[in-house]
């Protein structure tokens, strides 16, 4: 039976109700997953502001992947914890709007980011004398503000076409969060403008990021290739394998959620999918950068030595105290 939209004031995500028996286990595993995530892309933005020699363009760009990381993750995971927890599905109309709106709109500053920094990696090694001229501060400031307000401009549209949607089929969302799909699929209004901005908007989009992402790797191959050392090459390759392997692994995940599994009718593989693209990914991130990355490991030993000497400190002052008062 439709739903009038002056009815619908609320809709349920029904989570992972479809697997009952493993309720527990997908909490346990996704609250250690968002922990690890939490944990991984703090440290990565903490080293980067506190430590001076990595205030460079390329870990800049990396602290704003660190940040948009979180906010994804926690825009997208924090009602599968309500869900599991208080056992309330429940979220309002206007806030699965919002929930849609950040969610999509952080996922697309993902995108420009990543394309920045493939910018900032073909600038440092076919440009390498004129890197400092090039990625100034300013560069690097415009460039972020940039990505940020272009992921948010480009979801806009969709979500004021969404709201003006006046007919559902249910009010249950077959899903853990409010996305695009899910929420489409329970309307009974035409979807022809949704499927037309969907299908050209969202696939310009992502072409054109995929060019602005991979196009300066094919001079930055074919400059390697140049190279007449073989540690000059291995070095080289070396400053963009985690940038490489960062944007293959987001194109992976969203090639696999939003256009193949669009195509398969199994809900519970499109939400561990979603979990992958929620969850998992920004959790690699600080990892894949922290293991391959000298300069991010050795911020991170000159932290905990510090972490150390206060904490000896602060026991030696504890003692003396304590000896004093006795």
């Amino acid at each position: 039976m439709p739903y009038p939209n002056h009815t619908i004031i609320e809709f349920i995500l029904r989570g992972f109700s479809d697997v009952p028996r493993l309720h527990i286990l997908i909490f346990l595993l996704v609250l250690l997953i968002y922990l690890i995530t939490l944990g991984g892309n703090i440290t990565t933005f903490l080293l980067v502001c506190l430590n001076s020699h990595l205030h460079t363009p390329m870990y800049f760009f990396l602290a704003n992947l660190s940040v948009l990381d979180m906010s994804s993750s926690t825009t997208a995971l924090h009602k599968i914890f309500t869900l599991f927890i208080l056992k309330d599905g429940t979220i309002s109309y206007v806030s699965c709007l919002a929930q849609l709106f950040i969610f999509c709109s952080l996922t697309g500053d993902q995108i420009w980011i990543l394309a920045a920094m493939s910018y900032d990696r073909y600038v440092a090694i076919c440009r390498p004398l004129y890197y400092h001229m090039i990625m100034s501060w300013r560069c690097c400031v415009l460039l972020a503000c940039v990505c940020w307000v272009l992921g948010f401009l480009e979801i806009l549209p969709l979500v004021i076409i969404l709201s003006h949607f006046t007919c559902y089929k249910s009010n249950k969302i077959d899903h853990f969060f409010c996305d695009i799909f899910p929420l489409i699929e329970i309307t009974c209004d035409d979807k022809t403008a949704v499927d037309l901005y969907t299908y050209t908007v969202g696939l310009s989009h992502l072409t054109a990021s995929f060019s602005f992402t991979f196009i300066p790797y094919v001079y930055i191959i074919s400059c390697i290739l140049h190279i007449s050392s073989g540690a000059g090459r291995l070095k080289a390759f070396y400053t963009c394998s985690s940038h490489i392997i960062m944007v293959l692994m987001f194109y992976m995940a969203i090639l696999l959620q939003y256009i193949i599994l669009a195509l398969i009718n199994s809900n519970i593989s499109k939400k561990l999918f979603a979990v992958l693209n929620t969850a998992i990914i920004p959790m690699l991130n600080p990892l894949i950068y922290s293991l391959k990355n000298n300069d991010v490991k050795l911020a991170l030993q000159r932290m905990l030595k510090k972490k150390n000497k206060m904490l000896k400190c602060s026991n030696l002052i504890i003692n003396s105290i304590m000896q004093n008062k006795t």
